[in-house]
């Protein structure tokens, strides 16, 4: 009953950037959902599908570096801002009927969840200083589980022969719900905050960023694959496919709640050279198996895993900068690990094509042990 108070309590501190989360995961599960869909809607290959994701990525970058102008800019309605474009935006990937329509509608989606992104990351990490705790695994599992419940309602819509559009529809208005909930002031500096030149925490940034980078990878390769992998690989129905990112979103949201527990007693570096090992073996399970129960399965585990990475980066970051230095940490950070989707859907989509998907899957599952091996205690350095 006390974890679940405290649970309540960090929920109540950080309302208005969990809307943002939630908003986010009703998204980008949606759109994991209905990857099938859209890909036969644009007629695209592996190749042509993962290079317009990578130029989507692109757009995300570009507005995550303009980030913090935009937070200073609209102030308490920033994360309301950014939430609009997102939930405008996404409209546009269902309508797409070929690939250059949909690499510049997913332009304008990453680009506008891009900001959100580093907006909402931001004020938390803010909200943890003010109030001394720790809220990251939290929020990050809210995205999860949104992600989850997105992801199966749009296995179950396609089941029933709707189209991608009418589903982003109805995500757009459960997100215009949420925005009222995301007015917030931007926690201030503290009194005598000196500034530190940004290049004594370039270190911190490449660390920091290198295991959200691989995180965001890992998570893209199953968000955007898995049901590519369980319906194309292994004979699984609209519904079945659709159950990988959503068994995903699941285990994710349940391995952040158990971190936001974790987080109080073991030091962030630890979990995350426990969760890179985990994950590359749940990924190694699922590009290997030979039935959909065995995939679903390794997918849990590679979620239990990889749930804890980036927000264990994220507050071990912010732990580590002044408020005067978090909005440009955070976003830097951010950054980096949105490299994982410019990474990400090109190394998937060459890889599938020239020796198969799971050749793909078992690629990223090498890339996590670096992160054991080498990111998390580079991290712990600094």
């Amino acid at each position: 009953m006390s974890y679940l108070n405290t649970l309540i309590t960090d929920l109540r501190h950080s309302k208005p950037a969990a809307a943002g989360f939630v908003s986010e995961g009703l998204f980008w599960g949606t759109f994991a959902g209905l990857v099938p869909d859209i890909k036969a809607a644009i007629d695209a290959s592996d190749g042509q599908f993962g290079l317009a994701m990578f130029f989507a990525s692109l757009g995300a970058v570009a507005a995550m570096w303009l980030a913090p102008r935009v937070d200073a800019k609209l102030g308490n309605r920033a994360m309301q801002g950014a939430a609009l474009a997102m939930a405008l935006a996404f409209l546009l990937p269902g309508l797409a009927s070929s690939v250059a329509f949909f690499t510049l509608a997913m332009v304008l989606a990453s680009a506008s969840s891009g900001s959100l992104d580093v907006i909402m990351n931001t004020r938390l990490s803010g909200i943890e200083a003010d109030t001394n705790r720790s809220l990251m695994n939290l929020n990050h599992a809210l995205f999860s589980f949104a992600y989850a419940g997105a992801a199966l309602f749009t296995g179950l819509f396609r089941e029933a022969g709707f189209q991608p559009f009418f589903v982003f529809v109805i995500m757009s208005v459960l997100v215009f719900m949420l925005i009222p909930v995301m007015f917030h002031k931007p926690v201030g500096f503290g009194e005598g905050e000196a500034q530190e030149p940004l290049k004594v925490r370039t270190a911190l940034i490449f660390f920091g960023g290198a295991i959200i980078l691989v995180a965001f990878m890992s998570e893209q390769a199953t968000e955007a694959w898995s049901a590519l992998h369980l319906e194309r690989g292994l004979g699984g129905s609209a519904a079945q496919g659709a159950l990988g990112p959503a068994i995903l979103g699941l285990t994710m949201g349940v391995g952040r709640l158990s971190g936001q527990f974790i987080a109080a007693h073991v030091r962030e570096t630890v979990v995350l050279q426990i969760a890179a090992v985990i994950a590359a073996s749940g990924l190694y399970i699922a590009a290997g198996a030979s039935n959909l129960t065995t995939a679903y399965i390794g997918f849990g585990i590679l979620g239990i895993g990889v749930s804890v990475m980036a927000p264990m980066a994220y507050s071990a970051v912010g732990k580590r900068v002044s408020n005067q230095q978090r909005a440009l940490v955070i976003t830097r950070i951010s950054v980096i690990g949105y490299m994982g989707f410019f990474v990400g859907p090109p190394l998937m989509g060459g890889l599938s094509e020239a020796f198969g998907l799971a050749t793909s899957f078992y690629t990223i599952s090498a890339i996590l042990l670096i992160v054991s091996a080498v990111l998390a205690p580079g991290l712990r350095k600094q």
